[in-house]
């Protein structure tokens, strides 16, 4: 019966009890129970008389006679070739139900995410076939909470090569997505943390999650007023998160003398930045504007990620730390979830090794350009795009007299257009703050695009 058990083919957890009658009909019981609480739902093969009977330790006849009961009863249903399956099914119980998904808007233009259609399957398949055929059977254990080896080198050449990272891979970490990055190092460093104004409101509510308060950090056009760091409402900050190469949301580039000023302040008090490069590879009028973290690595934790270069669905994204936080951040990674799953780690590494992951980014480069420029020649010349010519948003300042930001996503909705809206990343949205709309010209098909930026422009009140 063990080996019977064991060579199983489905598990199927049922609860014979014959003190009520037979065992006939104590299987039929356990079966019936089963489908009319959802535990078997509709389409669900069972196994055959022979394997269910061998896995109860009862006669195939005994089995064989409770299926034909309860096909008789319209529970079970069996064809020649297809096997027995679930065909009954009462509602489920109300604790048990699905929230109902909100209806899709027919256009998408909020920001956030990169185009997913984009993603390279066929080189992911392929490096990932690669990568596990060529890893010893050792590689699919328990992981170092640092990350793969593999990932951690490719990593450090390429973050060097590409972004002008100081790196190696002993100070890299790698971790389940930017949002668990942000909050391990909110964890380890504490606080109060300055974070940009305005910037993304999850961002803040993940760092106050974490039990560290959010110190807001004013950002001008020349990026994150990083000489306010040491004064003011920002004495007591301990660490200050910057999104130096393009500021979400304002698409500004950090100017070279806050650079100074960040750095400055970082070292003479010992406080930490935290670089956020979301989407730093994406730069479409001149070469990107290398790290923040190259010129002063141990004042600088570099924070990178795949989600906006490969997918959000990944959850990959690495840190790259300076000495003195090698160890906690580790430690705090251990104690969150052990590691980061292992198959997706040595399949980048197999994409960054390979160059599949520089021809990649090269084409989206190209293709999120051409976007962009269409998103300049259909709003025409009364709404300019702020900030600088790169990643996968753009923001659109709207003036004070004229439509405002909640008339003008209102009337978008109502044509089926979801746009982002500015005044939810301020701090403290209030009249005097600026408005905007910020357009995520990434997120749509390449197939609705244009008519998504036709709705936009009506919304802003181009004919």
């Amino acid at each position: 019966m063990a080996e019977s058990w064991a060579n199983f083919g489905v598990d199927l957890h049922l609860d014979v009890d014959t003190g009520g009658g037979g065992r006939r009909q104590a299987v039929e019981r356990a079966l019936r129970e089963a489908i009319r609480s959802g535990r078997l739902a509709p389409q669900t093969r069972l196994p055959s008389t022979r394997a269910l009977a061998a896995e109860l330790g009862l006669a195939r006849n005994t089995v064989a006679a409770a299926y034909e009961q309860l096909i008789a009863e319209g529970f079970l249903t069996a064809r020649t070739g297809s096997g027995t399956t679930v065909v009954g099914l009462p509602e489920p119980p109300a604790a048990g139900t699905l929230r109902a998904p909100r209806p899709a808007p027919r256009y998408d233009l909020r920001p956030g995410s990169p185009d997913v259609a984009t993603f390279p399957v066929d080189a992911w398949v392929r490096a990932t076939r690669r990568a596990v055929a060529s890893v010893p059977a050792s590689a699919f254990d328990y992981c170092d909470p640092q990350g793969r080896p593999e990932l951690r080198v490719a990593l450090a050449e390429y973050l060097g090569r590409a972004r002008g990272v100081l790196a190696d891979p002993e100070h890299i970490v790698v971790c389940s997505g930017y949002v668990q990055a942000l909050a391990l190092l909110a964890r380890v460093v504490g606080g109060p943390i300055a974070m940009e104004d305005p910037g993304l409101a999850f961002h803040r509510d993940v760092v106050r999650h974490a039990g560290v308060e959010v110190l807001p950090l004013p950002v001008d056009d020349d990026g994150a007023r990083t000489d306010q760091l040491g004064h003011g409402h920002l004495v007591p900050a301990r660490a200050a998160v910057l999104t130096p190469a393009h500021q979400y949301p304002t698409g500004v580039t950090l100017h070279p003398s806050r650079r100074r000023a960040a750095v400055a302040w970082a070292s003479a008090q010992n406080g930490l930045l935290i670089e956020d490069d979301y989407d730093g590879e994406f730069r479409y009028d001149r070469q990107p504007v290398g790290a923040l973290q190259g010129i002063a690595p141990e004042c600088v934790v570099y924070a990178g990620t795949a989600a906006k270069t490969l997918a959000p669905a990944l959850r990959l994204a690495w840190l790259v730390l300076p000495d003195r936080l090698v160890e906690p951040v580790t430690q705090a990674k251990r104690l969150t979830d052990l590691h980061t799953e292992i198959i997706g780690q040595l399949t980048l590494a197999e994409l960054i090794t390979s160059h599949a992951y520089d021809r990649h980014i090269r084409s989206c480069r190209l293709h999120y350009r051409r976007r962009r420029d269409l998103l300049i020649e259909r709003l025409g010349r009364r709404h300019r795009l702020h900030g600088i010519a790169a990643g996968l948003h753009a923001l659109i300042r709207l003036p004070a007299t004229g439509p405002g930001e909640d008339q003008v996503v209102q009337r978008a909705a109502a044509h089926g257009l979801a746009v982002g809206a500015l005044r939810p990343h301020w701090h403290t949205p209030d009249r005097t703050t600026a408005q905007g709309l910020i357009v995520g010209y990434a997120t749509p098909t390449t197939a609705s695009y244009p008519a998504a930026l036709d709705t936009l422009a009506s919304a802003l009140g181009e004919a």
